[in-house]
């Protein structure tokens, strides 16, 4: 049993490799870590990628999880980072293709800004990589500062995000 838990959403990518296969695999390999559960999961979605220096870049799968964990945002992050050394990701140039990245979007409704580290994700109401998958598994969670993830979902410019069939 875990002690007092504190719900998380993290947010899941991958473009090299078995994108699917390192998706589906990550959960896996959250929900074995202790002190975190895997309560909450979205279908997998197919992104085009956006932003500087991903032109040519092969398409994302995306998912978002939600987790109770009893680990702090700055263990829960450190989890992330392990699992995604893991899985081969290497941290080289912003916006590089990856094997697998991992983002802490929300702790509770905890603000956090320490040194690399910032809950609510700086950028999560901006992409519907993140908006759409959350808004599928739970439409009214507050992003602080910015709204309810359906609500900004709706919001947001087509983006090149697809559902993928279960």
């Amino acid at each position: 049993m875990m002690a007092a838990s504190t719900r998380a959403w993290i947010g899941i990518g991958a473009n090299l490799g078995d994108p699917v296969a390192s998706v589906r695999a990550a959960i896996a390999a959250l929900d074995e870590v202790g002190g975190l559960r895997v309560t909450l999961r979205s279908a997998l979605y197919r992104s085009t990628p956006v932003g500087p220096g991903m032109d040519g870049q092969p398409d994302y799968i995306n998912a978002v999880v939600g987790v109770d964990t009893a680990l702090s945002p700055a263990a829960l992050l450190d989890t992330l980072f392990a699992i995604e050394l893991h899985f081969g990701r290497q941290r080289s140039v912003r916006n590089a293709a990856r094997t697998l990245d991992l983002d802490l979007l929300l702790y509770g409704e905890d603000i956090v800004d320490q040194p690399g580290l910032q809950v609510p994700h700086p950028r999560m109401h901006l992409r519907a990589f993140v908006l759409q998958p959350l808004a599928e598994i739970a439409p009214d969670t507050l992003i602080p500062g910015q709204g309810r993830a359906k609500a900004l979902s709706q919001a947001l410019p087509e983006q090149g995000i697809a559902r993928l069939p279960d």
